[in-house]
């Protein structure tokens, strides 16, 4: 198993099991030590979502913090699912995403929803989606869920779209 994707499922079962939030491993790579990024960690149970949060800019220290706290919310936090249950642990599967900056886009045409992951802004609200999701196969598509997820009305709002690319890690 992939080191950022233990470290999430670690995360996540510690803080379940014992409500305890782990530290980063003194044995986790220095890459992943002196650099910041936002980071997602999306947990599905049997393929299917079961949770997924996470940051677009980085908030903490580097990203083994961000894994770290993005698992144990994905887990606890993700208002569509209730907290896992330490039942669940077994069944479940992580993938973190690492992501690079988000750059503005002048046109949507600038879009590719199997290479970037889009952010939908429009005043203090946000709608994000990860790049290269089943089913998401349409630019229009990735919007318009960037637009649910938000809270956004496309067609009644100035919004701001911005495009990013990201590592993934299963």
């Amino acid at each position: 198993m992939n080191h950022l994707v233990l470290l999430a499922r670690q995360a996540a079962e510690s803080y379940i099991e014992d409500k305890k939030m782990i530290p980063v491993p003194n044995d986790f790579p220095e890459e992943f030590l002196g650099k910041k990024a936002g980071v997602f960690v999306t947990i599905e149970k049997e393929g299917r979502l079961r949770g997924c949060i996470g940051t677009y800019l980085p908030v903490r220290e580097n990203i083994g913090e961000e894994i770290i706290h993005n698992a144990i919310a994905a887990a606890t936090g993700d208002t569509r699912f209730g907290p896992i249950k330490k039942t669940e642990l077994p069944h479940l599967s992580y993938t973190v995403y690492i992501l690079n900056k988000p750059v503005k886009t002048a046109d949507i045409s600038e879009l590719d929803p199997k290479k970037f992951g889009v952010i939908v802004k429009s005043g203090n609200k946000t709608g994000l989606l990860l790049p290269d999701l089943d089913g998401v196969d349409t630019i229009a598509e990735q919007i318009s869920i960037c637009c649910q997820k938000g809270g956004i009305y496309l067609k009644e709002e100035n919004i701001e779209i911005f495009k990013f690319t990201a590592e993934k890690y299963q």
